[in-house]
């Protein structure tokens, strides 16, 4: 089928996090000492809130690894932002450029490797060029926002040869590992079918239809910006490829026509917030620094983006709830549901197997609750204080129950300091400065773990429209 074109510009890049509308809560201190002049030279592409984590790690843990050389970003205030914390970091002083010139970067600059955080619907043009024009590639999920974009990126790897690497972070989550590793060792069989339903609250599920993300063009929808996640996780945990979709759903809670305006009544609880002055569907950029610096009024004047608009617009494409069955090529099953308008945030899954079954839930909200300021609490699942008890994070509850067995609750280990109980710290690792040493359990991920995930997502946007099964070696993705 043809793909979507755009009607307007680009907007500018924005993350899709746990906790959405936080940034870095400080910048990494000085360096204190020289910095190694060997290091890998990197270009970052699209200087919004997703690239923080990136830059974060190049001023401070993995300083000695890699410089950032150049920003490549279209709105000045964003690049002048991110420019200011690198500075005050590692000094200097580092050009912005427009994507148009983007191998005149590559080649100017000297760059070894581009970081591309850009809008979605990017992708597929700026990793195929930048691999074409002699870099490396380290790209934020997914890999592209629709199949024919996909195909740039399949054709320029198989044409150059170069390394692609995606940055899958929920594979290194410990919760996440420690599925693997049960699914893994046989202990529950072989897999047969998995459910994974995932919940995103009125906090971080509506906050992908104030953004660019409302407009399905910009990023296939939530099929594959958000599940293309829980996709690989699921290709990952049961090493296994995917074959077929069918899939169900749409805009039902949000915009100017969906249940939200068509007979919603507000809860007790929504009525006391308003009495206090909170619109719990209202995000007040000019109370958070962070945003206020990357999306207010200044950055707006470059080029109309408007960071925090009304999820009850009309004009939204977003879906915003969602089910698939996908059958995968040793003949297991999953079922699997995304509702962005539920009042926690989450999610369960659980593998069946023949010799029994695992299940894991996590709860990273248990409700919407917000501060006197009218700002909603932090995912404790996100922040440095994860876990106050190393082994049982709160919220996470890993089962594992054998045939004719009792059901056993395994250990969730924090492995340490950082975001996703320090999972973010080992990926960081992964992408910056790999040790060399084999992991057991096959976290880092490359380019076709990237198409394979996205491919679910793309398949099953194929389905919404024609109402029938889609298989995915029609995509005609060479996976």
């Amino acid at each position: 089928m043809p793909e979507p074109t755009a009607e307007r510009p680009a907007p500018a890049p924005e993350p899709p996090t746990t906790e959405p509308i936080t940034g870095p809560t400080r910048t990494p201190a000085p360096i204190d000492g020289p910095l190694p002049e060997n290091r890998t030279r990197y270009a970052v592409v699209g200087a919004g809130h997703r690239a923080a984590m990136y830059i974060d790690a190049l001023i401070g843990a993995h300083a000695t690894d890699g410089e950032i050389v150049a920003w490549i970003e279209p709105n000045p205030v964003r690049a002048a932002f991110h420019e200011a914390r690198v500075a005050a970091a590692v000094g200097g002083e580092r050009p912005v450029y427009d994507p148009d010139d983007l191998e005149k970067v590559i080649e100017t600059e000297r760059v070894d490797r581009v970081i591309v955080t850009s809008v979605d619907r990017t992708h597929g043009d700026l990793v195929s060029r930048a691999l074409r024009a002699g870099a490396d590639v380290v790209v934020e999920k997914p890999i592209a926002a629709h199949a024919g974009q996909a195909r740039q990126i399949v054709d320029a790897v198989a044409e150059t040869g170069r390394d692609l690497v995606m940055t899958f972070n929920y594979r290194y989550a410990p919760r996440n590992s420690a599925l693997r590793e049960v699914i893994a060792s046989g202990e529950i069989g072989r897999v047969l079918s998995v459910h994974f339903d995932w919940a995103l609250d009125t906090v971080h599920g509506a906050d992908y239809f104030r953004r660019w993300h409302r407009e399905k063009v910009n990023n296939g929808g939530l099929l594959v910006h958000k599940s293309s996640h829980h996709f690989d996780l699921v290709n990952w945990w049961i090493d296994d490829v995917p074959r077929r979709v069918f899939a169900a759903g749409g805009r039902m809670f949000y915009g100017d026509d969906a249940a939200h305006a068509n007979g919603y009544e507000p809860t007790e609880a929504e009525a006391r917030l308003r009495a206090g002055g909170i619109d719990p569907w209202h995000l007040d950029l000019d109370k958070n620094e962070w945003l206020a610096g990357l999306y207010g009024a200044e950055a707006q004047a470059h080029d109309g983006y408007v960071r925090n608009r009304s999820v009850f617009d009309a004009g939204i494409t977003t879906e915003d709830t969602l089910s698939l069955v996908v059958e995968y090529a040793s003949g297991a099953t999953m079922s699997y549901s995304l509702t962005a308008h539920s009042p926690w945030e989450g999610y369960r899954v659980v593998v069946n197997g023949t010799r029994g079954r695992a299940e894991l839930e996590v709860v990273e909200r248990g409700s919407v609750e917000f501060s006197d300021a009218g700002t909603a609490i932090l995912d404790p699942s996100a922040t440095d204080a994860y876990a106050e008890d190393p082994v049982r994070p709160a919220g996470e509850r890993l089962l594992v129950q054998r045939h004719w067995e009792k059901a056993e609750e395994r250990p969730i280990v924090v492995v340490g300091p950082g975001g996703h109980g320090g999972g973010d710290t080992l990926l960081l690792r992964d992408v910056f400065a790999p040790a060399g040493e084999p992991d057991l359990l096959g976290r880092a991920a490359g380019y076709r773990d990237g198409i394979l995930a996205s491919a679910v997502g793309y398949a099953g946007n194929t389905s919404l429209e024609t109402g029938d099964p889609v298989r995915l070696e029609d995509l005609e993705l060479n996976t």
